[in-house]
């Protein structure tokens, strides 16, 4: 890959007397979408069933482990995690990038907000890396997990970054990233491949912003277009609220162990508290990843045993630091996922569940503070009505830097662009 940096079950035999030979229930019927690159082949499989919180019910732990530029390249890490997330029971949000469906003579056919035709700080493909991908994002879907997107050229900074995007920009954007998801099989030459198993247009319903950046504009035109959530800002660990009508799921001010500090929940941030730079001092590899794990671990262990707070952690595909940050996510899943009452989701699953919930319950629980657990126990903290809820606090640090600035502080440092090291910022 260029440019990467980072069945429907049949009837079981009934017992009793012979008769017509009973039939298995049909396959779903695949209805092809525009040049047959996506494609409705019915319901998602392996998803819950959202279920409303019974009155004095202790609510589950949820965590979502997300993924920025999805794709599989000769690190092959989408597929590990596949695997990872399938061995411990986990679904899991991949953002794909568009340019990751578009072919490198194609590129002329991106046209990005503030800049020539056929530019990205990502680069493109090629068609091995198109086919892969594909690959990995048919398969996740068909087992539950979520594909939304991590737009296309992910362009940081002041310059014609995304943070200077209207949002009519951020619509044309949006655009061009359900168009090479929707044409990749023209625009690769990969007629014969399978289809991708669903249809972007519907499944498309939340983003993370590159570098965090520009989200103000992203969620009007996100609310306009019908999503359901955003990622891409800075939160504590609390219940969740809605901004213009979209779940803010954002990332989270979590501990630094050892350091008097908290950061974003979020594997290039302990970067660059750590190193600085992606290619640290091997010796220190180790020291890394483990604080790194130990941070996801400590803000897991104070929301499961206080609020209840959505745990919600990101990451890249990415070799950083000798691999040390993909070791800490699967000791992380390893470690939580198979606990009591905790559910390892994606963002989409997430929403689901926080739609089918009474909002007065949501308002209590938004009373909640960073680890707080209800005083006196969840019987009698959700067994009456709650009144109505005071809005939760500013993020802790969320005001110290402007977004995209990476700081040796841990409160502000925030997502640097993908495929390049903190020191290139």
């Amino acid at each position: 890959m260029t440019g990467l940096t980072g069945c429907s079950a049949l009837d079981e035999p009934s017992e009793g007397a012979a008769g017509p030979k009973r039939v298995g229930a049909p396959k779903s019927v695949v209805r092809l979408i525009g040049d047959g690159s996506t494609a409705y082949t019915g319901a998602q499989p392996g998803l819950r069933k959202p279920e409303r919180l019974k009155p004095g019910q202790r609510p589950p732990q949820f965590v979502v482990f997300s993924w920025d530029g999805a794709g599989e390249d000769s690190q092959k890490l989408f597929s590990h995690f596949r695997k990872v997330g399938k061995k411990h029971g986990a679904t899991m949000t991949y953002f794909l990038s568009g340019v990751y469906l578009l072919p490198e003579d194609k590129a002329k056919l991106y046209v990005p907000p503030g800049h020539a035709p056929g530019r990205s700080d990502i680069g493109f493909n090629d068609t091995e890396g198109i086919r892969a991908t594909v690959r990995e994002l048919r398969g996740a879907w068909q087992e539950g997990n979520e594909i939304g997107t991590h737009f296309n050229g992910h362009f940081c900074g002041p310059e014609s970054g995304v943070g200077t995007w209207s949002v009519e920009d951020w619509k044309s954007e949006i655009a061009q990233a359900k168009a090479f998801v929707k044409q990749w099989k023209t625009n690769a030459g990969l007629a014969s491949e399978k289809p991708l198993p669903f249809d972007y247009d519907t499944e498309l319903v939340g983003a993370r912003t590159p570098c965090l950046e520009g989200r103000d504009n992203l969620i009007r035109a996100a609310s306009q277009l019908g999503w359901r959530y955003d990622t891409s800002g800075v939160n504590n660990q609390v219940w969740p609220g809605k901004e213009q009508g979209l779940w803010d799921l954002s990332l989270q001010m979590i501990p630094v162990p050892g350091r008097a500090f908290e950061t974003l929940s979020m594997d290039y941030n302990f970067l660059v508290n750590q190193s600085g730079t992606t290619k640290g001092a091997p010796s220190m590899h180790q020291f890394w990843g483990n604080q790194f794990r130990d941070g996801m671990i400590q803000a897991f262990e104070r929301a499961y045993h206080g609020n209840r707070a959505p745990l919600i952690i990101g990451n890249h595909f990415e070799s950083w630091n000798g691999g040390t940050y993909m070791r800490a996510i699967e000791e992380t899943i390893a470690n939580v996922c198979g606990r009591s009452e905790v559910r390892c989701v994606s963002f989409r699953q997430l929403a689901d569940w926080l739609d089918a919930q009474d909002p007065n319950v949501l308002a209590k629980l938004r009373t909640l503070k960073v680890g707080e657990a209800p005083k006196g126990g969840w019987p009698g903290f959700l067994a009456a009505r709650p009144a109505t809820a005071a809005s939760p606090a500013a993020p802790v640090g969320a005001a110290a830097a402007p977004a995209g600035a990476a700081t040796t502080g841990g409160a502000a440092a925030l997502e640097g662009p993908a495929g390049e090291g903190p020191a290139a910022r």
